[in-house]
């Protein structure tokens, strides 16, 4: 593929071909954003040219890293990372139920950047940028939206509002993606949520493993370490294909500097539903020692019905992984309801009856197997010792 040149950048798609392949800030200024620069890239589709001509008309950005164009397929506008990156025409189509806060976060702000849906956590958006935007995206209303990160100052009405509620006991730091800022940034937020005592654990959602695993280097790792007592990786694996030798680098770093590392999958139509494709990806990922968290319904994202699946196909697939794949390598399959009402997980019925104390379950292989309470405490006797 001949090079092409745009803001005085080469795409490239091969590590051999950039002598700065593995420097983060190259990677993420390097991305592709037009459809100029994906026309060049990629033998686009009528379907994908019509999409990013809209996408660059109507506000959500694009971005492809090289490291993401490296695992794209040239040729195929089917491939599993293709569709979750590349603009497409159906992105203009709205479906009954799609919402532009899927999530009710805007009606849910206690404080600018800070959402509280739960009793005792709390979601502080540190900045609108990510290295890859996902066409997916939940938060698609305002992500690149041009804040970028966002100053100590800028969060302090969230962080004075967190000192005022301590039933909050965890944060997760989100975006955008909390780990395309600098380093120092990091550090200074850690630090200022590592102030308050109260707080258990800071979670970090972050797709940088995937799409710009460069970013995970031993600074960052000591950071994320050192500045806050507890702090959880949460990152966003899709696909087998996303299991790169370049971030396999980059979770073995964060686990080996004690970082618990768990993954969210999203469930998306032509990328990963069927049961041979998570199965391969969860077992890939816990060889890393990334355990598989959640596996989630995808979001009812204005315009983003042509990547979502019926409810069923998720239930289908954990009734054919269960018993296939160890408890350490099975996620959870959750829905977080539309409107901010929460998460529900949900899954194949295992209880067929239920009547007197008398409970049929149904087993992986089909059977039916019956499990009795215990005989309910007579009051008169004496408790047990």
């Amino acid at each position: 593929m001949p090079p092409f040149v745009s803001r005085g950048l080469e795409i490239v798609r091969d590590p051999a071909d950039s002598p700065r392949w593995d420097d983060w800030r190259w990677q993420a200024s390097s991305a592709l954003r037009s459809l100029a620069e994906l026309d060049a890239a990629l033998r686009l589709s009528d379907d994908e040219r019509a999409g990013a001509t809209r996408a660059e008309a109507e506000g959500f950005p694009i971005a492809i890293t090289p490291h993401t164009l490296s695992l794209i397929d040239r040729e195929d506008p089917s491939c599993p990372i293709r569709r979750q990156f590349v603009p497409s025409a159906a992105e203009a189509i709205e479906v009954p139920g799609d919402l532009r806060d899927p999530l009710g976060e805007e009606a849910n702000e206690v404080a600018p950047n800070l959402v509280c849906r739960y009793p005792d956590r709390a979601l502080l958006l540190a900045t609108d940028r990510c290295a890859v935007y996902c066409r997916f995206c939940t938060r698609s209303r305002m992500v690149g939206d041009g804040g970028g990160p966002r100053s100590l100052a800028k969060l302090e009405e969230a962080f004075q509002w967190l000192e005022r509620n301590r039933q909050v006991r965890e944060v997760i730091v989100s975006g955008g993606d909390p780990l395309v800022m600098g380093t120092g940034r990091i550090r200074r937020l850690l630090e200022r949520l590592g102030a308050m005592d109260w707080l258990d654990t800071v979670r970090i959602a972050t797709r940088a493993p995937v799409t710009i695993p460069q970013r995970i280097d031993a600074e960052l790792c000591r950071v994320l370490r050192e500045s806050h007592p507890s702090v959880w990786v949460m990152t966003h694996f899709n696909h087998p294909k996303e299991l790169s030798e370049a971030s396999h680098r980059a979770c073995a770093m964060l686990v080996d500097h004690g970082l618990p590392v768990m993954n969210q999958s999203v469930l998306l139509r032509g990328v990963n539903d069927d049961p041979d494709t998570l199965e391969a990806l969860f077992r890939g990922l816990v060889r890393w020692r990334v355990r598989p968290y959640y596996l989630l319904q995808a979001d009812v994202v204005r315009g983003t019905g042509h990547l979502r699946t019926p409810i069923s196909t998720g239930i289908h697939i954990m009734e054919r992984l269960q018993g296939r794949l160890s408890g350490i390598a099975l996620p959870k399959l959750i829905c977080d309801t539309p409107n901010g009402r929460g998460k529900v997980p949900i899954g194949p019925a295992t209880i067929v009856a239920s009547e007197g104390g008398r409970h049929t379950l149904k087993t992986f292989r089909g059977e039916e197997v019956d499990y009795l309470d215990p005989p309910s405490p007579d009051p008169e006797d004496p408790a047990p010792a």
